[in-house]
C-alpha cells in the first residue's frame, strides 16, 4: 500500500478588521472653533479697512459682522489724480459718449473726490466707483485704472440717460441707487444718502 498523502494544514483564520478610531468630539470641536476665529478675524480686519473703523461685534459666534447702515470712512490712501490729466480723461469720455464734461465730473468729485483707489463701504471702486457687476459689464480689467473707470462709469450715465429720456436727476438716482430701485418707486427714492446725491451733484452743474 502506498503511504497516505498528509491532509492540508489549515490556514490561519483572517484577523477580524480593525475598529476604526472614532475622532474625539472635543477636538474636532475646538479645531472647528479655531478655524472659524482665524476666518472671523480676518473678515473683520478688511471690514476695518474699508470702514475706518470696527465693526460692530455679531451676536453669534458662527456670524460674521457686516456693515449695517452706511457709514463715513477713512480718506483713501492715495492722491487724488492731477486736474490735468482728470480733465483730459473726462474730455474723451464726453466726446466719445456724448455726456457733458461737467456731469462727468460732478459724478466723480462725488464719488471718490477724484481718488482712483477708493472703496467703498459697498465694494465700489474706483474713480468712478464701478460696483464689481457693472465693471464687468463694460470689460473694465481694473477698476482703480483711472481711464477704464471714467470711460466704464460715462458709459453707463450715457445708458442711464438714454433711459431716463436725459432726466439727470433720474440717472443721477439710479447711479447711485440703481436703475431697479428708481423704477420701483418712480422717480427718485426717498433715500437720504441718494437724494443728497442727486442735489449735490446737480446744485454745482452749469445753470441753462
Amino acid at each position: 500500500m502506498g503511504r497516505k498523502a498528509p491532509e492540508p494544514s489549515a490556514s490561519p483564520a483572517p484577523a477580524p478588521p480593525a475598529t476604526p478610531q472614532q475622532p474625539d468630539p472635543a477636538a474636532v470641536q475646538s479645531a472647528m472653533a479655531q478655524s472659524l476665529a482665524k476666518q472671523r478675524v480676518a473678515a473683520i480686519q478688511q471690514i476695518t479697512g474699508v470702514m475706518g473703523r470696527a465693526p460692530t461685534p455679531a451676536a453669534s459666534f458662527y456670524t460674521v459682522p457686516w456693515v449695517e447702515t452706511p457709514v463715513p470712512f477713512s480718506v483713501p490712501p492715495c492722491d487724488p489724480l492731477p486736474a490735468a490729466e482728470l480733465d483730459k480723461l473726462v474730455l474723451e469720455s464726453s466726446q466719445q459718449e456724448g455726456v457733458k464734461p461737467e456731469l462727468i465730473r460732478g459724478v466723480i468729485a462725488e464719488e471718490s473726490a477724484g481718488r482712483p483707489c477708493a472703496v467703498s463701504w459697498k465694494g465700489a471702486q474706483g474713480l468712478m466707483q464701478l460696483m464689481p457687476a457693472t465693471a464687468e459689464q463694460f470689460g473694465v480689467k481694473d477698476p482703480f485704472d483711472p481711464h477704464q473707470s471714467v470711460e466704464a462709469g460715462t458709459k453707463l450715465l450715457k445708458q442711464l440717460l438714454t433711459k431716463y429720456n436725459d432726466d439727470i436727476s433720474l440717472a443721477l438716482a439710479a447711479y447711485n441707487a440703481g436703475e431697479g430701485r428708481v423704477d420701483r418707486d418712480g422717480g427718485i427714492p426717498q433715500i437720504p444718502e441718494t437724494q443728497n446725491y442727486v442735489t449735490d451733484i446737480q446744485s454745482k452743474l452749469p445753470k441753462n
